[in-house]
């Protein structure tokens, strides 16, 4: 059976847990993928501290995670652009990508670049599309005023 982290109550590191779990299966529209590298951000760490449990609430147990990085093992009917084999990049909805195999929805999922480590394939998703909302302007300055 794959293994994941799981998590029974709200708490720092010391609530997470490795457990076995049943193997997925793929349904319409998804891909189970075998994990390389999985990221996790600040509001999931969040998340699973309980900081926001009134916005996004959690059913125990959970998951963590939505970043991952891994090769295509199996897909379910109607995915036509990603086979058995794929290196690729995405990201979970369910609070899942610490596993050995995670179902993704294929059109989370994008081919890895061959240049791209593992390491930095499993953290970029979530982060990466934040990224130009957070780089400064790249407005000209205006012409310095003339001197008296």
């Amino acid at each position: 059976m794959p293994k994941a982290v799981r998590f029974d109550e709200f708490g720092g590191i010391e609530v997470l847990h490795v457990v076995e779990v049943e193997r997925g299966v793929p349904g319409p529209q998804q891909v189970l993928i075998h994990v390389k590298a999985a990221g996790i951000n600040p509001g999931e760490a969040s998340i699973r501290k309980g900081l926001f449990a009134k916005r996004w609430p959690t059913a125990f147990p959970s998951g963590q995670g939505s970043d991952l990085a891994g090769v295509v093992v199996e897909v379910g009917k109607g995915v036509g652009d990603l086979r058995v084999g794929d290196e690729v990049l995405g990201f979970t909805d369910n609070r899942a990508s610490h596993a050995e195999l995670v179902l993704v929805e294929a059109r989370n999922l994008v081919r890895r670049p061959a240049n791209v480590a593992w390491e930095v394939a499993g953290s970029l998703f979530v982060a990466a599309p934040v990224r130009p909302t957070t780089r400064p302007s790249r407005r000209p300055h205006p012409p310095p005023s003339p001197l008296p």
